[in-house]
């Protein structure tokens, strides 16, 4: 057995714009890397350009890599849910389209039984108004997005919409998981 270093799992989820969710997970003790791109579309090597128009079928994703040992798949799914509308389909607040649309991409039968029943989970808990349209689906081809959207919040604090969306999302998180923050 690895030790905790040498274990990594990868997680692919879509829950709006990329900036978003990379700018939360990025945070979070045991994620050892986040990776903003594409997946779940027909084109091969999209670009930002093409996958906003809507017709590649692509969602905009972030892939997570964690340590298991450190922050487990459904503590992921856990934050996903809390960052983001999974009752709007094809959206996210003014983000609209499929490439913004609420997905989990699983690696194993065992992530889509975490995934499938934390949404069961949570719909029998009322969590939200109305129904969840989260996909759950295979894991696809996954496409690095351009080098420019790496560390978008980070880079861009004071950009109007850092300040609008992606912070008040940040601040969620410090709120509802303080003691998974990486010092």
């Amino acid at each position: 057995m690895g030790t905790s270093q040498e274990n990594t799992e990868i997680a692919t989820l879509g829950g709006g714009c990329f900036w978003c969710l990379e700018a939360v997970f990025q945070q979070l003790k045991g994620v050892k890397e986040v990776i903003s791109g594409y997946a779940g579309g027909q084109v091969e090597n999209p670009d930002y350009r093409q996958v906003c128009s809507g017709t590649t079928g692509h969602a905009e994703v972030v892939q997570i890599h964690f340590d298991p040992a450190v922050i487990s798949y459904r503590d992921l799914l856990d934050v996903f849910f809390t960052i983001h509308d999974p009752t709007t389909l094809n959206c996210q607040g003014a983000d609209v389209g499929t490439q913004y649309r609420s997905v989990i991409f699983h690696h194993s039968p065992e992530q889509q039984q975490v995934a499938e029943t934390t949404i069961r989970e949570l719909e029998s808990a009322g969590v939200w108004n109305a129904p969840i349209v989260t996909e759950v689906l295979p894991a696809p081809h996954f496409y690095p997005a351009e080098v420019y959207h790496k560390d978008y919040y980070a880079r861009n604090p004071d950009q109007g919409y850092c300040r609008i969306v992606i912070a008040p999302k940040v601040a969620k998180l410090r709120q509802k998981y303080m003691d998974r923050l990486k010092a």
